[in-house]
């Protein structure tokens, strides 16, 4: 095509030798919820699941992904593994539950995957009887005295995986702690988390000897992370324990807060620990899939290292939910016929997963247009995936130039496309 023509396109350039940060991964949530409904499917459709996320060939290449310590929302009851009140020794303390279905699901997964899998601990909620209000949902807080005795909750589950050969990346303190829910639930304030990681959690890890455990803050909206890291991150004795921090989507955007955080705080990292579309299984929904890539774009552009979506998979209700809290995930389950329906944030979440690898470098990219939504990295291999979104209802041809070789790219209306340049 003549220069002219291409000098009156949009343009996407891309320079890899502008490197921002390291890429540690995409996945997403072992939950009992994704587990039960797994365990439910016909082997080969079970086998197809495993496929569909941690085949890097054939699949997306899952390598970093999220656990729940004692039960969630998306569990099938309420649990703890420290179940005995009063048991401060922990001498009860068990994950018997999870031996039913999590962790067979998160073995066989280590099995189709390329590599080390990451995996994050979450808890949703300390035992009843370490709570004010005495029960996991409805919120509460922890009550002062059994602070050690939480800590050594968290030391306990990574021991009880670690000895079922599932390794333990990280922990986040509290999955969204400014949020009182009628599922289980904990509060802590800014000081309060503060505390508990400098004068419980952080010395618990290293005097067991996991001090490699990464400390993940916050795991809540993106509109508070900066005040909620500003309040840890302040107090050096409590941020040498601290990796990074942890947010959601479920809110408004706030894109601008991810950033303004690195901003302030450098070095420490930025981490997406969870997302979905609420209210219901959204089956076929297109929007779906945009409101990942644009979360995905806008998050890894403002520096977050590693993108984990929320359930693996669910039934065709976006359940099941012990209090009926339905969502969508990138893959359910249709029950009555037995196979499986992947969903338009499965195609969206692939665009990623599949060619920005772990270990990868976020490079220079940007756009002309803003139709035009774009991020790229530099793998370890050389090669250069470049991932671009039109959100528009019209058709964009525009002019793509990676590292001085330029072509033309067309891309339709509401879709999404990644282009690879081999090393």
């Amino acid at each position: 095509m003549a220069d002219a023509a291409i000098a009156g396109m949009p343009k996407l350039v891309v320079n890899s030798a502008r490197r921002f940060q390291r890429i540690e991964g995409f996945g997403g949530a072992f939950t009992e919820a994704a587990a039960t409904t797994w365990q439910k499917l016909p082997p080969a459709e079970a086998n197809a699941l495993l496929q569909a996320y941690f085949d890097v060939n054939a699949g997306h290449g899952y390598t970093f992904n999220r656990v729940h310590m004692n039960s969630c929302d998306f569990s099938l009851g309420n649990y703890a593994h420290a179940e005995v009140p009063g048991d401060e020794t922990l001498t009860h303390f068990n994950i018997d539950r999870d031996r039913r279905a999590l962790l067979p699901m998160i073995q066989a997964a280590m099995k189709v995957a390329p590599g080390p899998m990451k995996l994050l601990v979450s808890p949703w909620s300390p035992p009843p009887w370490m709570k004010t209000n005495g029960q996991m949902n409805n919120g509460g807080k922890l009550l002062p005295q059994y602070a050690k005795a939480w800590a050594q909750c968290y030391v306990k589950f990574i021991q009880a995986y670690e000895a079922e050969g599932v390794p333990v990346w990280g922990v986040s303190v509290q999955n969204e702690p400014d949020a009182v829910q009628r599922w289980d639930s904990c509060v802590y304030t800014a000081e309060e988390e503060r505390e508990f990681v400098r004068d419980h959690l952080g010395p618990a890890l290293h005097a067991a000897g996991l001090e490699r455990i990464k400390v993940v803050i916050w795991d809540h909206n993106r509109d508070q992370m900066v005040q909620r890291a500003d309040v840890v991150y302040s107090d050096p004795e409590a941020s040498k324990y601290v990796w990074g921090c942890g947010f959601h989507w479920y809110v408004e955007d706030h894109f601008d807060h991810v950033g303004l955080l690195h901003d302030a705080y450098p070095d420490k990292q930025l981490l997406f620990t969870e997302g979905c579309q609420e209210g219901g299984p959204h089956l076929g929904s297109w929007n779906t899939g945009e409101r990942y890539g644009r979360s995905i774009l806008n998050d890894l552009n403002r520096w977050t290292v590693g993108w984990i979506d929320w359930n693996l998979l669910l039934d065709e209700t976006g359940g099941p939910n012990h209090v009926g809290n339905l969502c969508s995930a990138p893959m359910l389950a249709d029950r009555e016929q037995n196979r499986l329906m992947p969903q338009s944030s499965y195609d969206y979440l692939g665009h990623f997963s599949r060619f920005i690898k772990p270990g990868a470098f976020r490079v220079l990219c940007s756009a002309s247009s803003q139709d035009l939504e774009c991020t790229a990295a530099v793998n370890e291999d050389g090669s250069i995936a470049v991932v671009v979104m039109n959100r528009s209802e019209r058709e964009h041809r525009f002019s793509l130039r990676i590292d001085g070789q330029a072509g033309v790219a067309s891309l339709p209306p509401r879709c999404i496309a990644t282009y690879v340049l081999p090393r």
